[in-house]
């Protein structure tokens, strides 16, 4: 039994039919690729130190601690079928106020600290939810610059900070994060080899 494209190509000669049982396999397999890409998985690379030490960046940037930026990947779907959670790491597109403040856009790697509808508020660095201290062991550095500032999100807004306080730009800068924006969390680590980890 012969696949469609034999049955196309029954009447060319040898070679032809060759090149274009090549051509057609390589297109299927870029348009998998690509489909993976845009709805299943997609490589990030961290490129600041916002997220030391849980994820680093390449030094000579200031803050990084490796020789080379992590390479992680993000779950593009899992998010239509739950809820962002609480300290998930997540890549998300910038919202414009992040190009203004921060001099940044594209894609960012940040912690979910806030919830839709939760009010959170900062006291000498410490992050307080609707009034409750948050446990944040991966808070590697505190940042009091912010010390009284509140930020009262909506039904479907996100507040987004970096693990490393003090050289973040971050969500106490520019804002809450609507949930369109979030592309999907991060599940793992695939480069450099020694930092290979499922998580982040």
């Amino acid at each position: 039994m012969r696949n469609p494209i034999d049955r196309l190509t029954a009447g060319l000669p040898h070679p032809a039919r060759v090149v274009i049982d090549w051509v057609v396999t390589l297109a299927v397999a870029v348009g998998i690729v690509l489909a993976v890409k845009a709805w299943v998985v997609n490589p990030y690379r961290i490129p600041t130190s916002s997220m030391e030490p849980t994820l680093h960046c390449a030094q000579p940037a200031e803050g990084c601690l490796a020789a080379s930026s992590d390479r992680v990947l993000a779950n593009r779907f899992i998010f239509r079928f739950r809820d962002p959670e609480r300290r998930e790491v997540v890549v998300f597109n910038t919202p414009p106020a992040a190009q203004r403040l921060c001099n940044a856009s594209g894609t960012f790697v940040k912690r979910i600290v806030g919830l839709p509808g939760e009010t959170i508020s900062d006291r000498g660095g410490f992050l307080y939810a609707n009034g409750e201290k948050l446990d944040e062991p991966y808070a590697h550095s505190r940042d009091a610059t912010h010390d009284g500032k509140e930020w009262k999100l909506g039904p479907d807004q996100y507040l987004m900070v970096g693990d490393n306080r003090s050289n973040s730009c971050d969500s106490r800068v520019w804002g809450p994060v609507p949930r369109e924006n979030l592309i999907g969390p991060v599940f793992a680590t695939y480069w450099p080899p020694d930092r290979i980890a499922l998580g982040a």
